[in-house]
């Protein structure tokens, strides 16, 4: 029987999260939707903040909304991030590799995902897929500047 497992610490300037479900897969993919679901619910409560400071008021009403902002954008944010590293982790896996190109197929891939689970069609779709392959790319070759 898998040994399940969290572990997590803060050392400037990475953030380690180990996940140890029992399956690389989806230790990756659970890694990742907690990483950027952290930092998107992260920024919208910084932008909440600045709306309530804005305002002048803090109500009720206005804390809820704030929180249900971002428990659904955490949520949607680390859901395409987590979709996106087991992408490039089951591409890795396939092609037997570690490069540039895992990235930019599991972008291209969780671009026309993400896309099609939006109800869009035929050219949009391709269009993200592209989008999607371009910005993962662009990540890992900057990645490699660092």
């Amino acid at each position: 029987m898998p040994r399940k497992s969290f572990m997590g610490s803060i050392s400037s300037p990475k953030v380690e999260v180990l996940i140890d479900t029992g399956n690389p897969l989806l230790n990756h993919t659970v890694d990742g939707f907690l990483k950027i679901g952290t930092v998107s619910a992260a920024k919208v409560a910084v932008e909440e903040t600045y709306h309530i400071v804005k305002r002048g008021s803090v109500s009720k009403n206005n804390l809820e909304s704030s929180l249900k902002k971002m428990c659904k954008e955490g949520a949607y944010w680390g859901t395409v991030a987590g979709v996106y590293v087991g992408m490039e982790y089951g591409v890795e896996r396939v092609r037997g590799t570690r490069d540039w190109k895992n990235a930019m197929i599991g972008g291209a891939m969780t671009g026309a995902l993400v896309s099609a689970a939006s109800s869009n069609k035929g050219d949009k779709i391709i269009m993200d897929a592209i989008t999607g392959g371009a910005i993962a790319t662009a990540a890992e070759f900057i990645s490699y500047l660092t």
